[in-house]
């Protein structure tokens, strides 16, 4: 007898080591695994070898799979062979639409579990040891994400550049010249800002800058995404900057 269930699994934000023991095991039980392009492929590793595997990624203007097809292929495979483990990058419900896809397949009666996930925006600066929060630097992090439904930059980015909190955007890359000057309007051009491309991944670089500079780096080290947008003066807190200051001031 077919039991139809959905698991919706975070795989964390690419390194194949930062997913969590529960992940690995849903991984292991599943009959049918489908999985974004921001999943590492080294996880289906763990799945028996009888177990269906299909891509479903999808990234900014290169979407395989539209939303809806994702959504009936979930039912339709669960109904047919048992356990889906939908495998999402970072965590299902950080920007990943993963209640959308609870939602259709509670529709139909199926049983579902969430396993949650290490997110980009959380890890990946924690990778190039920024600290989104330090005490006297700043008192809260905004995760928002730089591009809305209708493509328009998010409003919310707005209220995030009048305050003193680090500021994370997620897929922000394309509006990057807007977040730049959106911020710039609020915060002074000395404001530190790291963007971090293929954070965690062996082909994971970075350019650290200012809002005055940032531009110009990205085109040098060529930047592009997936990568996330970090802002904010905990940026300047990375161990390797705070060396260099204090070893400016000995030689002073």
């Amino acid at each position: 007898m077919i039991l139809p269930k959905l698991t919706l699994v975070g795989a964390g934000p690419g390194d194949p080591e930062l997913i969590t023991l529960k992940g690995i095991k849903a991984i292991k039980n599943a009959d049918v695994i489908l999985y974004d392009a921001l999943a590492n492929k080294e996880l289906l590793e763990y799945a028996h070898q009888d177990c269906i595997k299909i891509f479903v990624g999808k990234r900014a203007g290169k979407h395989t799979f539209q939303q809806l097809k994702i959504n009936k292929l979930i039912v339709e495979n669960a109904l047919k062979y048992g356990h889906v483990v939908r495998l999402k990058g970072g965590d299902p419900f950080v920007f990943g639409r993963g209640h959308e896809e609870l939602e259709y397949a509670m529709k139909f009666g199926i049983s579902t579990e969430i396993v949650p996930g290490i997110s980009s925006s959380v890890s990946v600066p924690s990778m190039q040891q920024i600290p989104l929060t330090k005490r006297g630097v700043n008192e809260s992090f905004w995760v928002v994400t730089g591009t809305t439904r209708n493509g328009e930059l998010s409003g919310d980015l707005k209220l995030a550049a009048q305050s003193s909190a680090t500021v994370v955007i997620l897929m922000g890359m394309k509006k990057l010249a807007k977040i730049r000057n959106l911020f710039s309007k609020y915060r002074s051009q000395d404001e530190p800002i790291a963007i971090i491309q293929n954070g965690t991944c062996y082909n994971e670089k970075a350019g650290i800058g200012n809002l005055a500079n940032i531009q110009a780096i990205v085109e040098e080290k060529e930047l592009s995404s997936p990568a996330i947008i970090v802002i904010g003066q905990v940026v300047n807190e990375r161990p390797e900057l705070l060396l260099a200051k204090l070893n400016k001031e000995v030689i002073i």
